[in-house]
C-alpha cells in the first residue's frame, strides 16, 4: 500500500460541490491501493501514518506524531499512486488494485483508523472528488507498506 503523507493545517473533500469529509491541522493522505496488497499492509500503513513524526515539537524539530498533537487525519484513495510511469507520456495501472480489492482495503484502513483514532475522516472510493488543502511546510512524504 501506498500513502502519500502531507502535513495539513486545513484539507477538506467535496463531491459535487458538498463537503465530505474535513479536517483542521493534521495529516492529508493520499491512499493507492496496488495488486498484491492485503490486510496486513494495510495495517503496517495505518501503523506509520500515526506514528510517523512530522509535527515540530517545542524545539522546532519534527519529533511529533499526529497523536501527540491530537490532529486529524484524512484518509483519500487515489488509485493513480499505484500508475506505472516509467515509460511513455501515459500512466499504466497494471500494478493497481482491481476496484474490488481496492475498495475493500481502503474501507479495511478506515474502519481500522476509526477504531485506533480520532478524529478519522475520509473520501470515497471511486467518487470524483476535489480535494483542498493547505500543506504547512510543505511537509510530504511517500510511505509504503
Amino acid at each position: 500500500m501506498i500513502g502519500l503523507l502531507q502535513r495539513v493545517n486545513e484539507a477538506s473533500v467535496h463531491i459535487d460541490g458538498a463537503c465530505v469529509a474535513a479536517i483542521e491541522r493534521g495529516l492529508a493522505v493520499l491512499v493507492g491501493v496496488e495488486r498484491d496488497d492485503n490486510e496486513r499492509r494495510a495495517d503496517r500503513l495505518l501503523e506509520r501514518v500515526l506514528g510517523y513524526r512530522v509535527f515540530s515539537d517545542a524545539n522546532g524539530r519534527m519529533n511529533l506524531s499526529l497523536g501527540e498533537i491530537e490532529g486529524g487525519l484524512l484518509l483519500v484513495p487515489q488509485f493513480t499512486l499505484a500508475a506505472d510511469t516509467g515509460k511513455g507520456m501515459r500512466p499504466g495501472f497494471s500494478s493497481a488494485a482491481e476496484p474490488e480489492l481496492g475498495k475493500a482495503l481502503f474501507n479495511y484502513l478506515k474502519e481500522r483508523a476509526e477504531a485506533q483514532y480520532h478524529p478519522v475522516a475520509c473520501g470515497v472510493f471511486g467518487a470524483d472528488m476535489q480535494l483542498a488543502l493547505v500543506n504547512d511546510g510543505p511537509v510530504t512524504f511517500w510511505l509504503e507498506s
